[in-house]
């Protein structure tokens, strides 16, 4: 029995979808984040809904875990155009400014942060990556970090002084583990879980995700919330592709990264509650770190990046952050 033809109208509509998959303009999307991350998700809802509100015509490829290198040969990367869109946390290659949003005790929650980055200062901060080639798409949490040490936990200051412990190589990060009177070291990455392991440095201030998906708790036994310090998953796109797209591709584009900052924001709260949960069932110790004695140690890496980027520039993020 001869089966009945599609109609034209809906063959005309799946030659239209096969020609515009075959059609598809790929960009290259590239993090360091494991692929089983909530920012790996964040990556593939953004390809989907890219690829939907584009019609098809622009494809997302995703290149998790470093594939393409580090969270600073990322951001060089797409400043250069080798890579088209980035996310991650090392923005001296963007702009250096932006390492503002990640000062110490900045933010007292994620509310705060979230109002702060869609306020007017925080959009003016972002805006910062036009400057050198870069559009900035937002940017996904990378959360707040904690201290992660191999022989105990954290519980004053004193627990911190000449210590050895890894810190990315972020320039505020850095100096604030130094005023706190840590021993600073800036250690890749995908090295950390050996360097713990071998006793290189003896601890790590890492965001508590990173600490369950790179299975740092497995030769660190002791996590102190501190939240001492904010930071972001920059997320940007190489500015002459973006410009160079038409307009419905800008529009799918930018629309894409709103709904999935959106999402991205919604999971945060019960994400932590399982990594909290899955870290106890693991046999870490967990304490909650009383935040005012080490705010009292920060004031010179106030002064460091105010004199570095502008008191006038520093004292507006401030204020914005605590919600002035």
């Amino acid at each position: 029995m001869r089966l009945p033809s599609l109609s034209s109208a809906l063959a005309a509509s799946v030659l239209a979808l096969m020609a515009a998959a075959a059609d598809a303009e790929t960009l290259r999307l590239a993090h360091e984040s494991s692929s089983g991350s909530l920012i790996q998700k964040a990556a593939e809802m953004f390809a989907q809904k890219v690829a939907e509100k584009s019609g098809g015509a622009l494809e997302v490829q995703i290149f998790p875990e470093g594939q393409l290198g580090d969270e600073a040969a990322i951001a060089d990367g797409v400043g250069a155009g080798s890579i088209d869109i980035g996310l991650g946390g090392v923005a001296d290659a963007i702009d250096p400014r932006l390492n503002v949003v990640t000062l110490p005790f900045l933010f007292k929650d994620l509310d705060a942060v979230h109002a702060f980055l869609d306020g007017p200062v925080g959009q003016e901060v972002f805006a910062t990556g036009g400057d050198n080639g870069f559009h900035m798409l937002g940017a996904l949490d990378s959360g707040f970090r904690q201290f992660a040490l191999t022989k105990g936990p954290v519980t004053t200051p004193a627990d911190l002084a000449g210590v050895k412990v890894r810190t990315p190589p972020n320039p505020v990060l850095l100096a604030t583990m130094n005023a706190l009177g840590a021993l600073a070291q800036s250690i890749p990455f995908g090295e950390v879980y050996t360097s713990l392991q071998s006793g290189v440095v003896d601890g790590v201030e890492p965001e508590m995700r990173d600490f369950q998906d790179q299975k740092w708790y497995e030769v660190t036994k002791y996590l102190s919330v501190s939240n001492y310090v904010w930071t972001p998953n920059y997320w940007f796109i190489n500015a002459a592709r973006y410009d160079g797209l038409d307009e419905a591709g800008r529009a799918a584009i930018d629309a894409a990264a709103a709904e999935t900052t959106t999402w991205y924001r919604g999971e945060l709260a019960a994400t932590y509650d399982k990594v909290l949960s899955d870290l106890a069932a693991a046999g870490v110790t967990v304490n909650t770190v009383d935040q005012a004695p080490f705010k009292a140690m920060v004031g010179p890496v106030y002064e460091q990046f105010g004199k570095e980027w502008g008191a006038d520039y520093v004292a507006k993020v401030v204020a914005a952050a605590a919600g002035g």
